[in-house]
């Protein structure tokens, strides 16, 4: 698995995703807190990261996608995936390897953004007048968040060997995994259900995280549905056998 992940990680660095993706995040987070006035931290007078954490989901929901179309996909078209299942390694182990690498080239994007923690730390008055058990939470719901991401990009990557359609149906299934069951439990005809319903999404389990509560519950649930789909690639590429 480590030598799949070394691999995988080499090929984002060696390729232009990797800057790509670093670049577009941080460029954007940062117009965003700094510039624009709608959500500029400097325009809105509190010293707080509640912009970037609201921004990063719909970032990550493009970005990570971006990251992990090529996986799978690439391998197949290429004809290298064969080469790949012949080696001393299980399906299992191969998914894991380029899933960690996907995820882990996700998470180096997310460090840059301490320094704007730093920055709204140091702006704050009195200086550190920041609610760091809500910004350490926030990134914890970050990692899960992008974990997930990763984890559906993987999968996505799998049933197609065409990168733009694995990144569309990565795209969409981020989507309804993150927000659409909030617009599905907001239908006026589930009543008491809505909000068992609206459990179902990562936004609900994101927001709760991000108040600086880091509960079993939030954690087992992100784990769940990453498992879920690390098994859903898994049968995918077992169909090979039927």
């Amino acid at each position: 698995m480590l030598s799949i992940l070394k691999k995988e990680f080499n090929g984002f660095l060696n390729s232009l995703i990797a800057y790509i993706v670093i670049t577009v995040f941080l460029v954007a987070i940062g117009m965003f807190m700094w510039v624009f006035p709608e959500s500029s931290v400097l325009e809105y007078g509190f010293a707080d990261l509640q912009t970037l954490f609201n921004m990063a989901p719909w970032l990550f929901l493009f970005l990570i996608p971006a990251i992990t179309m090529r996986t799978f996909a690439e391998e197949k078209r290429e004809g290298t995936i064969e080469l790949l299942l012949t080696k001393p390694l299980t399906d299992l182990e191969l998914i894991l390897g380029k899933y960690f690498a996907a995820l882990l080239l996700g998470l180096f994007a997310l460090v840059p953004t301490l320094l704007y923690y730093y920055s709204v730390y140091e702006l704050g008055n009195p200086q550190g007048n920041v609610d760091s058990a809500a910004v350490v939470g926030s990134y914890i719901g970050l990692i899960f968040l992008a974990g997930v991401f990763a984890a559906i990009g993987v999968f996505a990557s799998s049933v197609s060997d065409n990168q733009i359609i694995s990144f569309v149906i990565a795209v969409f299934l981020c989507y309804i995994i993150y927000t659409g069951f909030d617009l599905i439990a907001s239908i006026p005809v589930w009543g008491s259900y809505s909000y068992l319903i609206s459990q179902l999404g990562i936004s609900y389990h994101y927001s709760s995280i991000s108040k600086g509560l880091v509960d079993s519950r939030d954690v087992l649930y992100f784990l769940s549905v990453i498992a879920i789909m690390v098994l859903a690639t898994k049968l995918v590429l077992k169909s090979r056998k039927w």
